[in-house]
């Protein structure tokens, strides 16, 4: 006789950034029932990863173990989901348990797709391709860059979805001014692939950081993909066929990303081509049922994915999925999103835009789209401890 599935009011699909600050506010809000499940021993906080590719912090810094991050008095169920039944809800996972739920919340975030990108996980083996995003690969980012003296350097900015994919573009500038300050710059031929024709398709901060790119001599190509690697060449699909840039030294390459799996095969995705969860993207519940909402980077919610983000989207959430039960209107997530961007080993600039690219500043002076000491000191140092005490208890 099989066994009873498990029941919990509310279960959450991931234990990282978006379900744990979820999981903490929804219980801080009073919710009798949490539950997460999460197969990951170890919580990360993933924003310092660019800061291991720029040698100004250790994949311990921002590691710590998962157990200490659960929030108080919610349930962890350290297990893999492997299928779910929306119109249940319920989940089955990898140890054979089943899981049913009042409300169902799915963030596990994105997956690698690494066979989007023919010869990408051979370069990464190979040592001569790797990326800040990659939690495995990290560390390997700035020994490779900080001794590279000569050489042709290839960076590249993902197409979306990615999670916070503008920060891609921290290693290249922290690297490109570790070289000038060892006055290699001139030898080293340093290349940019750029999704779109700008860097972020925003004027302002654009302008400052097409400047900053210039001042470095970057070699910049426009609406391009990195479609394969093969030896030391990253080939790249452009508007006008491929460009193969051969002889590569070293090639930070972000693989692309999709949703997992089991959110396709359980018909929760939409028709965007990563199978991100169809949910409204303003309240964040699904389109097709009631009981499933979502958030993060697997959701559908029109606004490039980023950390900073979900700091709105629970603010929105948590108090939907009451307002859902009891019949009363729904709060709106106006989609909100930040990238924090280096321009220089210690200077960044802030830009927070809605999903329509107008700008929405946390505070208005100064502006924070320009380049600052004080701003770069906030986002490594700050910022960290803010997540580790009050965002993941869900206090902000």
């Amino acid at each position: 006789m099989p066994d009873t599935p498990q029941h919990h009011d509310v279960l959450v699909i991931g234990g990282g950034n978006a379900g744990t600050s979820l999981a903490a506010r929804l219980l801080r809000d009073g919710a009798p029932d949490v539950a997460v499940i999460e197969s990951r021993p170890v919580h990360r906080y993933r924003p310092l990863l660019s800061y291991v590719g720029g040698g100004e912090a250790r994949m311990s810094s921002l590691s710590r173990p998962a157990d200490t991050v659960v929030p108080e008095g919610g349930t962890t169920l350290r297990d893999e989901v492997v299928s779910v039944d929306p119109a249940g809800p319920s989940v089955l996972t990898r140890s054979g348990r089943r899981f049913t739920c009042r409300t169902l919340v799915v963030c596990p975030g994105l997956d690698e797709d690494w066979d989007a990108t023919p010869g990408l996980r051979e370069a990464y083996d190979a040592g001569w391709a790797a990326s800040t995003f990659d939690d495995d690969a990290a560390a390997r980012v700035w020994p490779a860059l900080r001794g590279l003296q000569s050489g042709r350097v290839v960076f590249t900015v993902p197409p979306e979805p990615a999670p916070c994919g503008a920060t891609a573009l921290k290693p290249l500038f922290m690297a490109c001014d570790h070289w000038r300050r060892a006055e290699v710059l001139e030898d080293v031929d340093v290349h940019l692939v750029l999704p779109g024709a700008s860097p972020l398709g925003l004027d302002g901060p654009d302008a400052r950081l097409e400047a900053s790119l210039a001042s470095y001599d970057v070699r910049v190509h426009r609406e391009a993909t990195v479609s394969r690697l093969d030896g030391r060449g990253v080939t790249l699909a452009t508007p006008t066929g491929e460009e193969t840039i051969e002889d590569v030294a070293f090639a930070h390459v972000v693989p692309r990303y999709r949703a997992p799996r089991w959110v396709v095969d359980a018909g929760l995705a939409g028709e965007h081509p990563a199978g991100l969860v169809d949910v409204d993207p303003e309240t964040m519940r699904h389109h097709s049922f009631p009981d499933v909402w979502s958030l993060g980077d697997v959701a559908d919610l029109r606004t490039r994915p980023s950390g900073g983000a979900l700091r709105k989207q629970v603010a929105v959430l948590a108090p939907n999925i009451l307002a859902a039960r009891l019949g009363r209107p729904l709060q709106r997530y106006d989609g909100y999103t930040v990238m924090p961007i280096t321009t220089g080993r210690r200077r960044l600039m802030l830009v927070e835009v809605d999903r329509d690219g107008r700008p929405r500043p946390t505070v208005p002076f100064p502006d924070l789209t320009v380049p600052r000491a004080v701003t770069w000191w906030v986002d490594r140092y700050v910022l960290p401890q803010v997540y580790w005490r009050r965002i993941l208890r869900g206090r902000v």
